[in-house]
């Protein structure tokens, strides 16, 4: 009979010893009644309590907590979007009472209250003002949680914008958007960079052109030299201006039949091209030159006839009262 009353008062020591002893992790709070009535709040450690008299009520995570909030409204431009909302949050230290008493479900709480203040905010804005004001609807949903939150012993640690989801729809016509923007872009600068290749092409033509044009009149400067040189060797052997130019303009002729006949692969015809159109070519500028020069001489007699001398020619002056017949302005031959 002792030693059944020794056993089971050891194993009543056991029972007590196990279920009197507890532990809590770091970063966590236990809250242990007394026949259902709040005793005390135990941080981490080892700890004891009474057994069948007190009891660990429940558990308080004390680390940041994180709980992601997704929310769907309408915009000012009735376009509906979906807002990711990441809360981040903690149970304050002094309020673990008020944490675990106050409230049955605090996710659900804080949930409520941020699709109350996006829900408000949001259809206050474009579209367009929802993704570049994302932080003004963070900062207003943690100032209405910690308002809200404070009294039940949480701490809103920090409110982001994680996700703005716009409809499908509106999706592809931003896309669009933003596709044709680009496409503007590249072609402006596209028609710029031609524009600069044909200005850069003008300015090297304009160049050529000048340059060329400046040779062209140095090799015109030196052909007229060269036939200056020419009439004055003519002339003197006995042959007139007009002879000797016809004569050099034959020469280039043939000169140049001789040059044709040179090129093989050449389709250029000269006309006429007969030995007879060198003499006719010939005849034809004196006879040509013969009859300038007399159709010259004949408007000069005419002229003087009228009584207008080279100077005056094309400006008639009126007479004198008393004009001098010595006077070569007023003279006229009869």
């Amino acid at each position: 009979m002792g030693y059944f009353l020794f056993g089971f008062i050891i194993f009543l020591g056991l029972i007590i010893l196990v279920t009197g002893i507890f532990t809590v992790k770091q970063q966590t709070a236990a809250v242990v009644e007394r026949f259902g009535k709040f005793q005390s709040i135990r941080n981490s450690g080892l700890h004891l309590k009474i057994p069948l008299v007190d009891r660990i009520a429940g558990r308080i995570n004390l680390r940041i907590q994180q709980l992601d909030v997704i929310v769907e409204t309408k915009t000012k431009d009735d376009v509906f979007v979906r807002l990711k909302i990441s809360v981040q949050f903690k149970v304050l230290q002094a309020k673990i009472y008020d944490a675990f008493y106050k409230l049955e479900n605090p996710q659900d709480q804080i949930t409520s209250y941020v699709f109350d203040v996006v829900r408000a905010e949001v259809p206050k804005m474009k579209l367009d003002n929802v993704f570049e004001r994302k932080d003004d609807i963070a900062n207003a949903v943690k100032a209405e949680l910690n308002d809200a939150m404070i009294d039940y012993g949480y701490d809103i640690i920090k409110t982001l914008v994680t996700d703005i989801d716009p409809d499908v729809q509106v999706k592809a016509a931003m896309n669009r958007i933003n596709a044709s923007e680009r496409e503007k872009v590249a072609a402006e600068f596209e028609a710029e960079a031609e524009r600069i290749k044909i200005v850069a092409k003008a300015r090297a033509e304009a160049e050529s052109k000048r340059l060329q044009g400046q040779g062209i009149a140095d090799q015109r400067r030196e052909i007229a030299r060269g036939l200056e040189e020419s009439v004055d060797v003519l002339n003197n052997v006995g042959i007139n201006s007009q002879e000797a130019s016809a004569l050099i303009v034959v020469t280039q002729h043939y000169d140049t039949l001789q040059s044709i006949g040179e090129e093989t692969n050449s389709n250029l015809i000269l006309l006429p091209n007969s030995p007879q159109a060198g003499s006719d070519m010939l005849n034809n500028m004196i006879a040509s030159f013969t009859a300038s020069n007399q159709i010259g001489e004949e408007m000069k007699k005419q002229n003087k006839l009228k009584g207008i001398t080279p100077k005056k020619r094309n400006k008639p002056t009126p007479p004198k009262q008393n004009p001098d017949d010595n006077d070569p302005e007023y003279r006229s031959e009869e």
